[in-house]
């Protein structure tokens, strides 16, 4: 997954502008599905009929977004330099000093006012990029111009960094559970999500779309394991993180159960994961029409929303091996 993880992270492709990264996907994907589709807000739908003698088949949906956090441009000022706006949520004081590639092919570096007070935060509000202008007129972008962070993919054995872990390390793992999966007796919807980093939008409309039983996002999260990191039991290298409860959905229980027994039957290692910030696709395909059963698996990340977030590769192959364990069987709930 490594080769692949490395063409994802470097794709450009921030909220609502996610046709380079579907691409790169469609092209990972051709003859691994029975049906793919895009729909209307550009979700990649990819469905894996079930077993012609299955029993019991469910319909399923596993969701990853393919979205990345990025900025726009809101304003040239008469020098020349640009003003902007999120796509998502960066956190701001990872920007300052940040390179920035635009769609349009210009580069640029996030600069700030820098305050008196040097230990106070610098707001979004504080903060430019310039992109070699001085002027308006000179200005290689205009407003409603899309960036996304400038950083290569780093391989350090185990761990591994990138601008845009979130969520194309989740990307990866689904293409990967795809080519492992050779036979299911459930139909199964991989659906790769656009918009999640501006309010869960794809999965939203995919799955009404889809009309799931269960739905299984995947996602990133945060850990704990770092040097007065908050208090959070999510440690990188310990196995894929079993969401519980996030601010924006409670997993449903019988959900959480099937996974835990999933993987200490195939003796998978796993974490537990109660989340005090964000929430994932999951939220979105809970509250589908009627109400679906839903869950998260959770890749630990490390730097969350910054420009360099770290992944380790065993956690990754984890969650393919989970998620193969549990969508090659029968489901009794």
């Amino acid at each position: 997954m490594k080769p692949l993880l490395k063409k994802l992270t470097e794709t450009f492709s921030p909220s609502g502008y996610e046709a380079p990264i579907r691409e790169v996907i469609q092209a990972e994907i051709k003859g691994l599905a029975d049906e793919i589709s895009v729909d209307a807000l550009g979700n990649l739908i990819a469905r894996k009929a079930p077993a012609k003698n299955a029993k019991d088949s469910k319909k399923i949906m596993l969701a990853a977004h393919m979205d990345e956090i990025g900025l726009i441009v809101n304003h040239v000022d008469e020098k020349g330099f640009v003003r902007f706006t999120q796509l998502g949520t960066f956190l701001p004081h990872t920007l300052v000093g940040a390179r920035v590639r635009f769609l349009n092919g210009a580069y640029g570096v996030v600069g700030a006012e820098y305050l008196t007070n040097q230990t106070k935060l610098i707001p979004l509000t504080k903060m430019f990029i310039d992109v070699g202008a001085s002027s308006p007129k000179d200005s290689p972008v205009k407003i409603g111009d899309v960036a996304a962070i400038e950083r290569p993919f780093y391989d350090l054995g185990k761990r591994l960094i990138a601008k845009s872990m979130d969520n194309r390390a989740s990307v990866a793992v689904q293409i990967e559970t795809m080519r492992q999966l050779k036979s299911s007796p459930h139909d199964i919807y991989f659906v790769f999500t656009t918009q999640e980093e501006v309010a869960v939008r794809g999965a939203m409309t995919s799955a009404y779309g889809v009309d799931p039983e269960i739905g299984i996002a995947l996602d990133i999260c945060p850990t704990g394991d770092t040097p007065d990191s908050a208090t959070k039991d999510v440690s990188l290298g310990k196995g894929p993180a079993i969401k519980i409860k996030d601010p924006g959905m409670i997993a449903d229980p019988r959900i959480v159960a099937w996974m835990i027994k999933g993987a200490e039957k195939a003796k998978i290692p796993y974490q537990r994961e109660v989340s005090s910030l964000g929430s994932t696709d999951a939220r979105a395909i809970q509250l589908a029409r009627a109400g679906v059963m839903a869950g998260n698996i959770s890749i630990p990340c490390r730097y969350v929303h910054s420009p360099s977030e770290m992944v380790d590769f065993d956690d990754m192959q984890n969650t393919v091996k989970l998620l193969v364990a549990l969508l090659s069987k029968e489901i009794k709930l």
